[in-house]
């Protein structure tokens, strides 16, 4: 190559590109903000259009209307979006005063509904976990497990975990969530039970607990599973069925392994592309309970592999853009208050939906914003509008709408303008307790360090001249 010729440039690779673009995201403000807005209004969408698909055939058989329990689902996602406006509006500062109060709400549901009489759906699906009030019924589980992490939030914020004594802030949050967790076990629900003890075990391993705690955490959740395997019943079944599936013979396909065999053939049905919305077959009394539990299925069998893998990918990206709020939160309560609510609803999904394909045993709890159900709908909803909370509340979103103003979704629904955290005040005991800072220091941590400046003041390194 001659001096004289020219060089061209070296064509960007396909990691200098991504690493392009994550610094791009990384620089713009309020883009969690909007991320999150879009992926939970995109999955609640999804939800509302299968549970009207998925529904019918009960809905007709049970209330007369093929569409009552589905226009009764919408009535519930209203209430969740309402609780989702509300949850983006009250400002962190009194949502955490509010929750020792909401933990023990909490509390107080759980031991109301284990007495006979207030609580019901023992006899019906086997877990005691309903309180009806009129028309609406009432699962307290569903309030512990988002109370619970907000509740480990609050007390283990700017702590350290430096004993293992009932006194240390992190075992008397671990005792306090084991007296909730044992509470819903009475119940029967120990799918729910699985879900409140992940969002314990990652809020604890968040906050900077020793090794040892989810060490003997994880323990004790083998030995009741090694436990419940043994014991025999339902649930022991259920394992069996999981065993079974795994090397793809359910040798009990009408009995103990029905309802997975079902799942699998909707699952089949489905195909690539689906066989349509509405156009489900096994919703009509074959895959039993189509439109909550194993909601998944239909989704597979009505939208196909595409759909299926689009609602792994939302929840994927939900868990992704919540753990990176978290990590841009201005303080370590709201980092803890958007890991704990964004891995409570991440892992619950693929809970759900690893059982529906078989990866996991069967364990009984819903597909969150997707399956039909009124507390967990307007929980879960709310609670995703406390994480776009903590998203709006970012540094750099909170100074973009001080120089820019509120973006157009804010404005539209009243929503204030976020405020930055106060410092805290030092007290001081007299006039000179805190000596007065020289000015070039003040004016530095304003300004910045000038540009001139002498050769002794700054490093050699930093006065280069272009």
């Amino acid at each position: 190559m001659t001096a004289t010729s020219q060089q061209r440039p070296r064509s960007k690779s396909f990691g200098d590109r991504v690493r392009e673009l994550r610094e791009r995201a990384r620089q713009e403000a309020g883009l969690d903000y909007q991320l999150l807005r879009f992926i939970i209004f995109f999955l609640v969408g999804i939800g509302v259009l299968m549970v009207f698909s998925s529904s019918m055939a009960t809905s007709l058989t049970e209330d007369g209307g093929v569409w009552n329990q589905a226009l009764r689902q919408c009535v519930m996602v209203f209430l969740g979006l309402v609780a989702f406006w509300f949850g983006l509006k009250v400002s962190p500062h009194t949502l955490r005063k509010c929750v020792p109060w909401i933990v023990g709400l909490s509390i107080i549901l759980l031991i109301a509904v284990l007495i006979p009489g207030v609580g019901t759906g023992r006899e019906e699906v086997g877990s005691q976990s309903w309180i009806y009030l009129g028309p609406f019924s009432l699962q307290p589980s569903e309030l512990a497990r988002v109370a619970v992490g907000m509740f480990g939030a609050t007390v283990l914020a700017d702590k350290e975990h430096k004993s293992m004594k009932v006194t240390d802030p992190f075992m008397m949050y671990s005792l306090i969530a084991g007296v909730m967790f044992l509470l819903i076990v009475f119940q029967g629900d120990l799918g729910m039970a699985l879900s409140f003890a992940l969002v314990v075990v990652f809020t604890l391993i968040f906050a900077g607990v020793d090794w040892r705690v989810p060490a003997t955490i994880g323990v004790a959740a083998v030995c009741g599973l090694l436990f419940i395997f043994l014991s025999g019943g339902f649930r022991s079944n259920r394992f069996h069925t999981y065993f079974d599936a795994l090397v793809g013979n359910i040798s009990d396909t009408q009995g103990t392994g029905f309802q997975s065999y079902q799942g699998f053939l909707s699952l089949a049905d489905g195909g690539f592309w689906g066989v349509g919305i509405g156009q489900s077959r096994a919703k009509w009394f074959y895959l039993p309970e189509a439109k909550n539990d194993f909601i998944y299925a239909i989704v597979g069998e009505e939208l196909g592999w595409w759909g299926g893998a689009l609602v792994i990918f939302l929840f994927a990206a939900l868990g992704y853009v919540g753990l990176r709020t978290a990590m841009r939160a201005q303080n370590q309560f709201q980092s803890l208050l958007a890991a704990s609510l964004t891995i409570g609803v991440v892992t619950q999904a693929f809970v759900n939906i690893g059982y529906v394909i078989g990866l996991l045993p069967v364990t009984g709890i819903q597909l969150p914003m997707i399956s039909a159900g009124g507390t967990a709908a307007i929980i879960t909803i709310g609670s995703m509008g406390v994480l776009c909370n903590v998203a709006r509340h970012e540094p750099m979103q909170i100074s973009a709408m001080q120089n820019f103003g509120r973006p157009f979704f804010d404005r539209l629904f009243f929503i204030g303008e976020p405020q930055p955290v106060s410092k805290p005040k030092k007290k001081q005991r007299g006039r000179h307790a805190r000596p007065q800072e020289p000015r070039s220091r003040v004016r530095e941590e304003q300004f910045g360090r000038p540009v001139t400046g002498s050769g002794r003041r700054y490093p050699r390194a930093e006065r280069r001249y272009r």
